[in-house]
């Protein structure tokens, strides 16, 4: 492990590390940032087999510690920086010590799809927030897979991999621009497609029909799904309203929807 410090913030890597917060060179480099304590101790302890270059600041902080640790039981070497390069790196206001720079992971969807029995397959979804709630609900709910379709924004952008607080390296996640494409995969594999959606059945009390094989889609925050896609799902169902709440936001309901499934799936 290097104790040389970095302090340019201008250098070649620095500037090649801070140019992965814009979409244009993640798609080109195949690489995107992890930012904070957290996200980097889950890379390193569930995919460190993606890791291009751990940058941290010096310290004995208990995370720099952990971080230091877990680095060197999977053999990843440190780069120290100064916390002026950590800034110039990463897209947080305030950094917090650590980021790194990782490989996108290729998984393809019949192989997110094999052997599954709950996906989650997110398509129009804009809101990195959003985006970021689901996948670590799926991740917590037990899910195999999460599908990102359309124009969702990218799982790789640096706000949706923060707000996943590492459980983007639990599960497979997968980009595919056709909707069509993940619903024939979806079937293909056995599972059920069912749409979250207002217009929908209300989902009761009685979710033994959701014991099966599933793969819930959750659409645009605003407009949902469009009917096209509502007839090729198939079954729709919604969360009911029970107080005076207009409505649920998306990553509520997904929450709830996969934990209700995979309380019945458990049963």
């Amino acid at each position: 492990m290097s104790f040389e410090i970095l302090d340019n913030p201008k250098a070649g890597r620095v500037k090649r590390a801070a140019a992965l917060s814009r979409k244009k060179e993640r798609l080109e480099s195949g690489k995107f940032l992890v930012e904070g304590p957290q996200a980097v101790r889950e890379l390193l302890m569930h995919r460190a087999d993606l890791i291009e270059t751990v940058f941290a600041t010096t310290g004995s902080e208990s995370w720099q510690l952990e971080i230091d640790r877990l680095a060197s039981e999977v053999e990843v070497s440190i780069e120290r920086v100064t916390e002026d390069v950590l800034a110039a790196i990463a897209e947080t206001v305030q950094p917090q010590g650590v980021a790194a720079v990782a490989r996108i992971p290729e998984t393809s969807l019949e192989h997110a799809f094999e052997g599954a029995r709950l996906v989650a397959v997110l398509h129009e979804v804009r809101d990195p927030g959003n985006a970021g709630t689901v996948l670590r609900a799926a991740d917590a709910a037990g899910a195999d897979a999460v599908i990102f379709s359309g124009d969702s924004i990218d799982p790789w952008h640096p706000k949706v991999v923060r707000s996943t607080t590492g459980s983007l390296f639990h599960l497979p996640v997968v980009v595919e621009k056709s909707l069509e494409s993940v619903l024939s995969a979806a079937r293909e594999a056995g599972l059920e497609t069912i749409a979250a959606d207002v217009r929908g059945a209300e989902l009761t009390g009685a979710t033994d029909d959701l014991a099966g094989p599933i793969a819930w889609v959750f659409g645009n925050e605003a407009r949902g799904l469009e009917e096209a896609h509502r007839t090729s799902i198939g079954r729709s169902l919604k969360l009911p309203i029970f107080g005076a709440a207009e409505s649920l936001n998306l990553a509520t309901a997904a929450s709830v929807l996969l934990y209700e499934t995979a309380f019945a799936q458990r049963r």
